[in-house]
């Protein structure tokens, strides 16, 4: 509840929107560990700055030692996890910036949370697939190597379950076993850009 209700004398969405001259939205680009989610969003981010457009990237690296660095690995603190990188990114879509949210995000329930935070609207759910022998052999961070030392617990994949997106579900899929990180932005970018530019 609002105690003190100021909404109706903040300048709206559509002001900050016709100021940038684009259209907020939320790629949210989910996926296992060494998907390739963090690089395609960094290479993605790129090519948009380069057309003229405004982006943030959230990432566990910026969000898991910042905002949320009091939670864990648990089920209940990856779900607060999500919620708050959820509020935090439809904040900045509603200024009017394409913000490009990486996270593993590996139960269904936590993106259609996501999704009902932010809006339908603004939602673009983007599954980064990689198999996770693929990822672990990728193993950029080192992550898997301590995981099969037994070093680390509650590794999504493989103690901690993954759902990949339901066949009813509207989400993009980018096969990073397929394609290498140009065709990966590529395909996203095709689709992204022409919705979030004016005109």
């Amino acid at each position: 509840m609002d105690l003190y209700p100021i909404h109706d004398r903040m300048l709206q969405r559509q002001d900050k929107e016709k100021l940038l001259g684009q259209r907020g939205i939320v790629l949210w680009m989910y996926g296992l560990s060494g998907s390739g989610k963090s690089t395609i969003a960094i290479a993605l981010e790129k090519k948009l700055h380069e057309r003229g457009l405004l982006t943030q990237i959230l990432d566990g690296d910026n969000i898991r030692g910042g905002l949320n660095h009091n939670l864990g690995f648990s089920d209940e603190d990856r779900g607060e996890n999500i919620r708050r990188i959820a509020e935090v990114a439809k904040l900045y879509c509603q200024t009017g910036v394409v913000t490009l949210a990486s996270f593993i995000c590996p139960q269904r329930s936590m993106r259609q949370m996501a999704r009902e935070i932010i809006g339908g609207a603004d939602f673009m759910e983007i599954y980064i697939q990689a198999s996770f022998e693929t990822c672990a052999a990728r193993d950029p961070k080192g992550l898997y190597k301590k995981v099969a030392a037994g070093q680390v617990a509650q590794f999504t994949g493989k103690d901690s379950a993954f759902e990949p997106p339901a066949e009813n579900d509207a989400a993009m899929t980018v096969d990073t076993e397929k394609n290498d990180i140009d065709a990966s932005v590529k395909q996203i970018l095709d689709v992204v850009e022409p919705v979030v530019r004016f005109g």
